[in-house]
C-alpha cells in the first residue's frame, strides 16, 4: 500500500526569503505610525485634506522606514521625494512630521557626527530656501520647524554617543573578564606544575633510596645464605623505615598545602634551603654512594635556597639510581657575584640524568632534567647538565640572588 503524498504548501513552492527582525520591527513602527498620521490628517486642521493622490503620498512616505537601519540615508532621501510633493501640494503638513522626524533620528543615531551635521544643513538648508521663495509670509513657522529639526538630530546624536560610551564599557568589562580568566588558567598551570615538581622530587628522591636500600639487603641475603649478615640486614632495613618516615613526613607537608588554609591546623614547616644538604648527602650515603658536600654560602635568599635544596636532592638522586654502587659524588654550592652556583658531579657510568638514555631503551623520558632546569628559571637562573668527559654526569646551576632579595623585600 503507497503512503499518501501530501502537497507542497505555496510558501514551500516560493521560498520566501527569511525576514531578519530588524526589518519586522521595523515594518511595524512605519504601520503604526502611519495608523496615526492618517488619524491626525483626519482629526487635525493643518491644510487640505489629502484626497486620494494625498493618501497615496503619505502612505508611500511610511514604506521606505522598513529599510531605515539598512539604508538611512537611502531610505531619507525617499521619504524627501514623497514628502516634499505632499507639502507643496499643501496637503495636511502635520500628518508629514512625524514620519520625517524618524527618518532625521534614524540618520542620527546610526551614523557619524559630520553625517549628522551634513544631514540637518542641507535639510534646513533648503526647507528655508524653498519657504522663503514660495510662501515668504510662513518664514517663521519654518524657523519654528527648523528648530524642531535640530532637537531631533541633536537628540539622536546623543543616542548615538551614549550606544558608543555603554559598548565601550561592555567590551572593557569582557576584556577584563577575559583577563581575568587567562590570569586564573595560568596561575592553575603553574601551580599544577608546581605541585607535579614538588611531588617529582620528593617521590623520586625517596622511592630512588628505598630501592637501591632494598637491593642492598637482597643481595646480603643473596651473597651467603649460610651465613647472615644479620646486622647489615638490620641497618638497610632501618635506613628504608627512616627513608619510609621522612617521604611519609614530606607528603603530609606537601598535601597540607594543597588543603584550604583555613582548615590547616598545622603550621607549615618553613622551605628547605641549604641547611639540609647535609641530610640528602646522609641519605645518599645509606644507599651506597660516596657524597662529598662543601657549602660556602651565607645569607641566601629561602627562594634561591629552596631551588638549590631541590636540585642537588633530584643531582643525588639520578647519581644514586644511574651511578651505581659506590658511586662518587661531589656537591659543591659556592656563592659568587650576585649568584649561587650549585654544582654536583658524579663519576658513575650514568648517560643522563632523567633521560631516555639513561633509562634504558624502550621507557618513557623522565622528568629530572625537566624538574631541574624548570627550579632554575623559577628564580631566574639557568642549569646545564651531561656528560663528563671522563665519565659520569654533572650538572651546574647558577640562581641569581639579588632578583630574589628584591622580591623577598
Amino acid at each position: 500500500m503507497l503512503a499518501p503524498t501530501t502537497k507542497p504548501t505555496v510558501a514551500g513552492r516560493l521560498r520566501l526569503p527569511a525576514v531578519s527582525p530588524a526589518v519586522r520591527q521595523d515594518a511595524c513602527l512605519a504601520v503604526a505610525l502611519a495608523v496615526v498620521d492618517c488619524a491626525i490628517a483626519v482629526l487635525f486642521d493643518d491644510g487640505r485634506r489629502p484626497d486620494a493622490l494625498g493618501w497615496t503620498l503619505l502612505f508611500a512616505a511610511h514604506v521606505p522606514l522598513v529599510w531605515r537601519r539598512r539604508a538611512p540615508v537611502a531610505m531619507l532621501c525617499a521619504l524627501v521625494a514623497l514628502v516634499g510633493p505632499y507639502h507643496a501640494l499643501d496637503y495636511n503638513h502635520t500628518a508629514a512630521v512625524q514620519v520625517a522626524m524618524v527618518a532625521l533620528y534614524t540618520v542620527a543615531v546610526t551614523g557619524t557626527a559630520r553625517r549628522t551635521l551634513l544631514t540637518g544643513a542641507a535639510v534646513i538648508g533648503v526647507t528655508l530656501t524653498v519657504n522663503a521663495l514660495a510662501t515668504p509670509h510662513q518664514i517663521l513657522e519654518f524657523v519654528r520647524i527648523s528648530g524642531w529639526i535640530v532637537a531631533v538630530l541633536v537628540f539622536g546624536g546623543y543616542v548615538r554617543v551614549h550606544r558608543q560610551y555603554v559598548a565601550s564599557v561592555v567590551e572593557r568589562a569582557e576584556r577584563a573578564e577575559r583577563t581575568r580568566e587567562e590570569e586564573a588558567r595560568r596561575r592553575v598551570a603553574e601551580e599544577r606544575l608546581r605541585i607535579a615538581r614538588d611531588l617529582h622530587d620528593l617521590l623520586a628522591h625517596s622511592i630512588t633510596l628505598i630501592g637501591v636500600q632494598t637491593s642492598v639487603a637482597a643481595h646480603v641475603l643473596a651473597a651467603d645464605p649460610d651465613r647472615l649478615d644479620r646486622a647489615a640486614i638490620a641497618k638497610a632495613l632501618d635506613d628504608i623505615a627512616d627513608t619510609c618516615r621522612t617521604a611519609r613526613g614530606e607528603l603530609r607537608g606537601t598535601l597540607e598545602v594543597l588543603r584550604d588554609a583555613e582548615q590547616s591546623t598545622r603550621t607549615h614547616e618553613p622551605l628547605p634551603g641549604l641547611d639540609g644538604l647535609a641530610g640528602l648527602a646522609d641519605a645518599a650515603r645509606t644507599a651506597g654512594a660516596r657524597v662529598d658536600v662543601t657549602v660556602a654560602a651565607d645569607g641566601i635568599p629561602s627562594a634561591v635556597g629552596a631551588a638549590a635544596f631541590r636540585i642537588v636532592q633530584e643531582a643525588l638522586t639520578n647519581a644514586v639510581r644511574h651511578g651505581g654502587a659506590g658511586a662518587a659524588v661531589r656537591v659543591a654550592v659556592y656563592a659568587e657575584a650576585g649568584a649561587l652556583r650549585v654544582t654536583v658531579a658524579d663519576d658513575g657510568g650514568g648517560a643522563a640524568a632523567g633521560g631516555a638514555a639513561a633509562d634504558g631503551p624502550g621507557r618513557a623520558p623522565g622528568f629530572g632534567l625537566v624538574g631541574m632546569r624548570e627550579r632554575a628559571r623559577s628564580v631566574g637562573g639557568t642549569l646545564e647538565a651531561g656528560p663528563r668527559p671522563g665519565g659520569g654526569f654533572r650538572v651546574e646551576a647558577v640562581l641569581p640572588v639579588r632578583a630574589a632579595e628584591g622580591a623577598e623585600r
